[in-house]
């Protein structure tokens, strides 16, 4: 990556209702250009109805970004270009983009569909500062913070120049890497050895693809079909399947076997064991697994019963415990997790869980 990138200065002003205090499609944007190479060095956020202070951060961008880029509501175009443009002295030329000798203005809108994506702005920037970028990933799994950091840090001692950012979604992480082409490919092999090496048990795959996505190509590959049965996760885990195209030639049923009459009735739970261990243990989330098995429809089969909170089930088991069994003709495994967070945190993480068990489980 050359030394003018880096120390190209880049600014992102946003214009907002203040009222409404919605900062996801900024950040989202924050993070595509993240994931692009390119960072800003500064975000300011502004009321749309704050004339002067818009003034005032258009007016410094101008004296001390090369890049800027203007997120404002779709009302606003023609006010923002018209000062922008008499600030500049050039013009838009009928696009959202406004280039001058020495700086680059681009405009998107956070209410309508955009002419103008990040990849365009990345692809100007690039042909710019001369450099363009190979792109790899590694996907994880409730991998520690404390193992990702170090294995980045691994990277980092050794490769300086490699742009890694971490998207940790409910542990479900990618890692990317951008590198720089004039990177040879001896040493981007090496950054992914390392990364792979320091993380492999937590790893299901080095392509940008979803954990669902890599367990529907694995469950295909082995010719195999799933059925799931969910407590707590109330369908999250089936859910997550479906999303993925063609999965009706894996997937067979997912049940939603939220209460013990249903657990009873629909998977032949015992009810000592639910007297005895409770809905939420090891003993019945075995016995949930074994019940889609003996149906004989699938596979492989998963079951998730858990405490998300925000109270406890009325017993000293703690909010945040979780089971999750994974079964085949093998035998059925369980897993307990202790996890942390509000209820939201608990029941998406056990949802990526159970999908990494099951690929762990065929793999």
């Amino acid at each position: 990556m050359s030394a003018e990138h880096r120390n190209a200065r880049n600014c992102l002003l946003v214009l907002r209702n203040r009222k409404i205090n919605n900062f996801a499609y900024a950040g989202k944007i924050i993070d595509d250009f993240s994931s692009a190479g390119y960072y800003f060095d500064r975000v300011s956020y502004i009321a749309f109805d704050e004339s002067d202070e818009i003034v005032r951060a258009i007016k410094d961008a101008k004296a001390n970004y090369e890049n800027v880029l203007i997120i404002c509501p779709a009302g606003m175009e023609r006010a923002v270009k018209d000062f922008v443009s008499n600030l500049y002295n050039s013009d838009f030329g009928g696009t959202d983009i406004l280039k001058t000798d020495d700086s680059k203005v681009f405009v998107m809108y956070c209410d309508r569909a955009n002419k103008l994506s990040v990849e365009n702005i990345k692809s100007l920037l690039d042909e710019r500062y001369g450099v363009s970028y190979i792109k790899s990933y590694i996907k994880t799994v409730c991998a520690p913070v404390k193992e990702v950091n170090e294995a980045i840090a691994k990277v980092k001692s050794q490769f300086s120049d490699a742009d890694i950012i971490v998207n940790d979604i409910f542990g479900d992480c990618s890692i990317e890497v951008t590198c720089s082409d004039k990177i040879v490919s001896t040493d981007r092999d090496k950054i992914m050895r390392i990364l792979v090496g320091e993380l492999s048990e937590y790893l299901y795959a080095m392509d940008n693809v979803t954990l669902a996505e890599r367990l529907f190509h694995l469950l295909k590959l082995r010719r195999m079909k799933i059925s799931v049965a969910e407590s707590f996760t109330g369908g999250g885990v089936g859910m997550k399947l479906v999303e993925v195209p063609g999965i009706s030639s894996v997937y067979f049923e997912g049940l939603n076997t939220y209460s013990n009459e249903s657990k009873m009735s629909r998977l032949k739970v015992n009810d000592c064991t639910l007297h005895q261990f409770g809905a939420v243990s090891a003993e019945t989330a075995v016995e949930m697994a074994k019940g889609l098995l003996e149906d004989g429809n699938c596979d492989i089969s998963i079951a998730t019963t858990g405490i998300a909170g925000p109270a406890s089930d009325n017993t000293s088991k703690p909010v945040g415990l979780v089971y999750i069994a994974v079964g085949t003709a093998n035998g059925i495994n369980v897993y307990e997790y202790n996890l942390k967070g509000g209820r939201e945190a608990v029941t998406k993480t056990a949802i990526n869980l159970a999908l990494f068990l099951a690929y762990k489980t065929l793999k």
